[in-house]
């Protein structure tokens, strides 16, 4: 059977205005149904309303912000030393940081561009079916 989404659980370090960062735990999602997109969700236990948060941006930023500062919108991606990699994140409620492993980030690119190669991933949208589903919701 072909694998057509990436699941990776990964501990991640929230970054707050307290000296402590609080470890959380954090799942990378990576589907080749929507192969420009990463999705990276927080359970309940991480937020402070009690409810679970996905975010969802584009897999080059990700892959830009392992590098150096990419993002100007709701998310941002820079590298924090050789090691971890910060993510912004901006929503009418405030603003969270959160930092990863950068290996752990890698790792995770690299399975997705073993799924879709960067370069490959108009070939994979379904552009009738979106269409069509975006038509129904209309």
């Amino acid at each position: 059977m072909t694998t057509t989404v990436i699941d990776q659980a990964v501990q991640a370090r929230l970054i707050a205005s307290t000296p402590e960062a609080r470890a959380i735990p954090a799942y990378l999602r990576y589907e080749r149904e929507d192969p420009f997109a990463v999705h990276v969700s927080f359970p309940p236990v991480a937020s402070l309303d009690g409810a679970a948060v996905e975010w969802t941006f584009g897999r080059e930023l990700l892959t830009a912000g392992l590098r150096g500062p990419a993002g100007s919108g709701d998310v941002q991606v820079w590298p924090c030393g050789p090691q971890r990699t910060v993510l912004e994140f901006h929503a009418p409620e405030g603003m969270a940081m959160v930092q990863f492993d950068t290996d752990d980030l890698r790792l995770f690119l690299d399975r997705s561009y073993a799924l879709v190669p960067e370069g490959s991933e108009s070939g994979r949208l379904d552009l009738d079916h979106a269409l069509a589903a975006l038509l129904r919701e209309a």
